[in-house]
């Protein structure tokens, strides 16, 4: 029987791709194939080494009857090696974000992220089945000759969104300020200085007594991250929390803590912090870009002008005017409960039918 691999660019703890790429791997298993995640070495977290097989092994250990799913998200050799291959192949498209975000921020970075694009191009009729992750991704690939791209979600692991929260953090948090959140990676198309401007308003116009908290990794964008401390100085600010990397657990207390979830990114393939928002019953607050709206579906507050005064008004709006938070809440509920209900697997296991219907 063959087997039913991914490539992924990198291989680590918390971020998108991975979790998606292990519920898969395990869901690959589930259907009776054997299923490996392979990743370059040195891209991937040195404690997972044993659960990812080394990307320069795969010339020899794929064989041409095994099936190869690539998640293309950045420049990287893996998409090259997927490239060349001698195997059936399909891929699932996260996006690329657009290297001008990164100019003068981290060149090497931007360079990346310009190879990463061109290859989407080169890859344009390679493989059997084409995937993304959203109809905004999908528009994007058939714009570059993608033929027939499917629109399949991220496929979640609700229950570690649901696990128990990290006690000690939570108790932290529930000291009586009001706390907005914004969850996601420290890179500059986040527009995280225009979190800190709209905090900015709110606390010194609307509620004093509030944190900003930013959970994600600033991991080689530390540059970046200087520049939003130097920012909060100069608006002095008290209260701002850049917690880096952290565990689920501790995620999920950000989440349970947290009073409105404030996300200004101006570049999103998707934007799973918007559903992890909704699972916890916090209500969301989204400038209108990239594939934001369609993963609200009708949720949360949408703003298509960044009117930080206005925003942080909005903000206290969903804190104190309970008929409108709970407005909110219960449409985010019915946006989740559709979300959850899908069949994601066999949505996926449709997709791939011409690959699996040969085995």
């Amino acid at each position: 029987m063959p087997a039913l691999h991914q490539f992924v660019a990198g291989y680590s703890q918390g971020d998108a791709i991975s979790n998606e790429a292990r519920t898969l791997r395990d869901l690959f298993r589930g259907w009776g194939y054997t299923s490996e995640i392979y990743c370059e070495q040195h891209r991937t977290l040195p404690e997972l080494r044993r659960e990812a097989r080394d990307l320069a092994t795969a010339p020899q250990t794929i064989r041409p009857e095994d099936i190869v799913l690539l998640h293309l998200s950045i420049g990287s050799p893996v998409n090259e090696l997927f490239g060349q291959l001698r195997c059936r192949k399909a891929l699932l498209y996260h996006n690329i974000t657009p290297p001008e975000f990164f100019r003068d921020i981290h060149e090497p970075l931007a360079a990346q992220l310009a190879r990463g694009r061109e290859q989407v191009r080169a890859l344009a009729g390679v493989a059997a089945v084409n995937l993304a992750v959203s109809a905004f991704n999908a528009m994007e690939l058939e714009t570059l000759g993608y033929a027939q791209v499917g629109v399949l979600p991220l496929v979640l692991d609700f229950d570690a969104l649901r696990a128990p929260p990290h006690r000690g953090r939570l108790a932290r948090y529930a000291d009586g300020l009001t706390n907005i959140l914004f969850v996601g990676r420290g890179v500059p198309n986040k527009r995280i200085e225009d979190v800190l401007s709209a905090f900015y308003y709110f606390q010194k116009y609307v509620e004093p007594h509030s944190r900003l908290i930013h959970a994600g990794s600033y991991a080689g964008l530390e540059n970046y991250q200087a520049l939003l401390w130097t920012r909060i100085r100069q608006l002095q600010l008290s209260n701002v929390e850049l917690t880096g990397s952290i565990p689920q657990a501790e995620l999920n207390a950000c989440y349970q803590s947290a009073h409105v979830f404030l996300c200004l990114s101006e570049h999103e393939g998707f934007c799973i912090p918007l559903i992890e928002a909704m699972v916890n019953e916090v209500p969301i607050l989204a400038y209108a870009a990239g594939a934001v709206p369609e993963t609200l579906a009708g949720a949360g507050v949408l703003i298509k002008e960044k009117r930080f005064d206005l925003i942080a008004e909005m903000l206290g709006r969903l804190v104190h005017d309970e008929a409108l938070r709970d407005a909110v809440l219960a449409r985010q509920r019915e946006r989740l409960d559709l979300y959850e209900n899908r069949d994601l697997e066999t949505e996926l296991r449709a997709h791939l039918a011409p690959l699996l219907e040969t085995t």
